[in-house]
């Protein structure tokens, strides 16, 4: 059985949360301070995290950047009653791996859990390579010739989908629905702050570029 950990003060939320998981054979811990929450992130043993933006003790944004900065991979839903563009890439930037406004559907949250569950149980097989650019499947690492590429859990799943997909243009919906799970929102630029920041990490000074934007179109790798 999955487990879990719900990071929420409001306590009628999290009961909405763990009585939804629950039914969906998904075992859940709720805590109600992000400072008991990174403590019991950081001890392991959770599948997934459920993460309040506002908490007392330290924020959401703190929690996860600390989870992130230790080598915390364990995927990151983040849960906010904030919900304009800003604070969403402020999420994401800090490693959250989505991003989800209240209020919100309790069968959406669990499906979003389940979508990232799933990817993270999945046996990796194999090493990719770009030009200079390889990914370690197994090992969960990435270089560019001598050089580590540092990836957040999300990045490294939209790098592995275009380094499977080399030389293919590859829209804006092809890779939501490949690399999230979930049918696209043309609204949103989840997407974009993630090529952003990737690219950065890829394509470093004196390098050629492996990173493209094909205008109108979407992104290529290769």
């Amino acid at each position: 059985m999955a487990r879990v950990l719900v990071i929420e003060d409001d306590a009628a939320t999290a009961q909405e949360i763990v009585t939804e998981l629950a039914q969906r054979d998904i075992a859940a811990d709720w805590v109600a301070d992000g400072r008991e929450g990174l403590d019991k992130a950081l001890a392991g043993g959770y599948d997934a995290i459920t993460l309040d933006r506002m908490l007392p003790g330290m924020d959401g944004i703190a929690v996860v950047a600390a989870l992130r900065e230790r080598g915390r991979h364990t995927p990151v839903l983040m849960i906010s009653a904030l919900s304009d563009v800003d604070e969403r890439v402020r999420g994401l930037r800090a490693g959250g791996d989505d991003y989800l406004t209240k209020p919100f559907a309790s069968h959406e949250m669990a499906a979003r859990l389940e979508v990232m569950l799933r990817r993270s149980q999945l046996q990796p097989l194999s090493k990719l390579r770009v030009a200079d650019l390889e990914m370690d499947l197994i090992e969960r690492t990435a270089r560019r010739g001598q050089r580590t590429i540092e990836l957040r859990s999300a990045e490294f799943r939209l790098l592995e989908y275009m380094m499977r997909n080399q030389g293919q243009v590859l829209t804006r919906t092809m890779i939501f629905e490949a690399v999230w799970g979930y049918h696209f929102n043309p609204t949103t630029n989840v997407i974009e702050v993630h090529v952003a920041r990737m690219r950065k990490q890829i394509d470093g000074p004196g390098e050629a570029p492996l990173l493209r934007t094909v205008r109108g179109s979407g992104y290529v790798l290769g």
